[in-house]
């Protein structure tokens, strides 16, 4: 996946996200529902922006982008802040 297409991807949830919370004002949605979709969409998040910050990173030190992949979810949701 090249830049532009997670920088894409990475849009796309937060519309999601903010689609979603306009869906749980309106009632359209148990609060039950959009925790579960927000945490879903945490995660994809969290994914796509490691994948990005390797893909730079590689292209900093004069590595190919392309041999950065996405991390399984366990290994994001567990780096420290």
């Amino acid at each position: 996946m090249r830049d532009d297409e997670i920088l894409s991807r990475i849009s796309a949830l937060v519309s999601e996200e903010h689609e979603l919370r306009g869906k749980l004002s309106a009632g359209e949605v148990t609060s039950e529902e959009e925790n579960a979709r927000v945490k879903e969409l945490e995660t994809a998040l969290d994914q796509c922006w490691d994948l990005l910050r390797q893909r730079r990173a590689r292209r900093g030190a004069g590595e190919d982008p392309d041999a950065a992949s996405a991390r399984p979810a366990s290994e994001v949701e567990g780096y420290r802040q």
